[in-house]
């Protein structure tokens, strides 16, 4: 019988103290099954596990000023955007065309 294993190790912030945090991942090769097989099974178990999204999550750590700014750009964003397309429905706004670099 064939394992596929994987393990693997996060940063965790606890207290200002570094730790890791080990995910381990089991997938048994079931008889006559195919390696592809196999490891597509093993990509959904990853995928449902939520490891990558942690790791990613972790990996691009940003303090939570920087979230709540991110979200206050996001709602101004939002209403530029609904005003722009006010103002575009009113006929005071120009459309502009989507070719940039012109037609080859």
């Amino acid at each position: 019988m064939t394992y596929c294993r994987m393990s693997v190790t996060l940063p965790r912030y606890e207290e200002g103290k570094r730790g890791d945090i080990l995910h381990m991942l089991e997938v048994k090769k079931k008889e006559h099954e195919s390696v592809d097989s196999l490891l597509r099974r093993f990509h959904r178990k990853v995928q449902q596990s939520g490891i990558l999204v942690e790791a990613k999550r972790v990996r691009f750590y940003e303090r939570p000023k920087n979230k709540r700014q991110r979200r206050e750009d996001a709602i101004r964003r939002t209403g530029i955007r609904k005003e722009r397309e006010v103002l575009r429905k009113l006929g005071k706004l120009e459309e502009r065309s989507r070719e940039r670099y012109g037609s080859f």
